[in-house]
C-alpha cells in the first residue's frame, strides 16, 4: 500500500473535515477580520468559499500525509514512546506542513476572501480570477510565510503530542495498537491544545490575507502583526476566533484523524 495509501487516505480525511465543518470555519474567519463580525457577513452565507477548498482539501492533505509518513518510515528506528520518536514525529508534522502549504496557501486565500466578501452572486472562481487580475498570481501567496509558521507549529504541536497519546492509550490497555475511535478522540484532544496555542498566528494571517494589496497589514512580519494586532485588541484580540477555531479543529481532528486511521486500515485489511 505504502505512500498511494497515504495519499489516499489522506485525502478522504482532509475532503471529510472540510465538508463537514466549513460553517465553524467561516465563522471564525469572519470573528478575525478586522471590519469585524457582521459587517464580514454575520451568519449569512457560511458555505461561500467552499468551491476552493473542494479542489484543494484532498491534494494539501494528501501531500501532507505523504511528507508525514514517508519522513517517519525513513526514520523509524526508535522505540516507541521515546523522546527520539517523538523528535521524528515533530519534524515530520512540520515539513508535511511545509509542503501541504504550497496547495493549502492559495486554497486559504481565496476560500477567506469568499467568506467575507459581501457579494452573494461572487464565486470562488470570481475571487480567484479578481485576486489574480489585482495582485498577480503571487497575491494567491499572501501570507505564505505566516501560514507556514502557523501550520509547521501546530503540526509540531498536534502530531508528536497525538502520537504519543496513542503509544501510551495501547501500552496501558494492553492493546497492540490503537484502534480509530479511540486515535479520533485523541486526536481531537491533540488538535484542541494546538489550535488554541496558534490562534493569535491564524489572526495575523487572516488579516494579512484578507487585507487591500497596500494595506499595513501586508507590510509586516509576523511579529510586527502581533504586535500591531496585541495593541489594538490586547490579549482578546490575539484570541479572537478562539473559540470557534478550537471547536473546528478538535472536531476537525476527530474527524480527520480518525478517518485517516479507518482509511488505512480499511485499505490494509483489503490488501491482505
Amino acid at each position: 500500500m505504502g505512500l498511494f495509501g497515504n495519499f489516499v487516505a489522506g485525502g478522504l480525511a482532509g475532503l471529510a473535515v472540510d465538508l463537514c465543518l466549513f460553517p465553524l470555519d467561516t465563522i471564525k474567519t469572519r470573528l478575525q477580520s478586522e471590519q469585524g463580525f457582521f459587517k464580514a457577513g454575520g451568519f449569512s452565507g457560511i458555505y461561500k468559499g467552499i468551491g476552493s477548498v473542494l479542489s484543494g482539501s484532498i491534494p494539501s492533505a494528501a501531500i501532507f500525509f505523504i511528507v508525514y509518513e514517508g519522513f517517519k518510515a525513513y526514520y523509524s528506528i526508535y522505540p516507541p514512546g521515546s523522546t527520539s520518536e517523538a523528535a521524528v514525529q515533530a519534524i515530520a508534522s512540520a515539513l508535511g506542513a511545509i509542503a501541504a502549504c504550497i496547495v493549502r496557501v492559495p486554497v486559504e486565500v481565496v476560500k477567506q476572501r469568499s467568506q467575507v466578501s459581501l457579494d452573494s452572486t461572487k464565486s470562488s472562481l470570481d475571487v480567484f480570477r479578481e485576486t489574480v487580475a489585482k495582485e498577480g498570481y503571487h497575491g494567491l501567496y499572501r501570507g505564505f510565510r505566516i501560514t507556514v509558521i502557523r501550520d509547521s507549529l501546530f503540526s509540531l504541536l498536534e502530531f508528536p503530542i497525538w502520537e504519543q497519546m496513542k503509544t501510551f492509550y495501547a501500552v496501558y490497555y494492553g492493546l497492540e495498537k490503537t484502534a480509530p475511535l479511540a486515535g479520533a478522540c485523541l486526536g481531537g484532544v491533540a488538535g484542541a491544545i494546538s489550535g488554541f496555542l496558534t490562534t493569535p498566528i491564524d489572526v495575523a494571517k487572516t488579516q494579512m490575507m484578507l487585507a487591500d494589496s497596500d494595506a499595513l497589514a501586508t507590510k509586516m512580519g509576523l511579529l510586527q502583526s502581533l504586535v500591531r494586532i496585541g495593541g489594538q485588541g490586547g490579549l482578546p484580540g490575539l484570541f479572537r476566533g478562539a473559540v470557534p477555531r478550537v471547536c473546528w479543529i478538535s472536531i476537525g481532528g476527530f474527524i480527520f484523524l480518525g478517518v485517516y486511521d479507518s482509511a488505512l486500515t480499511y485499505m490494509s485489511t483489503v490488501a491482505v
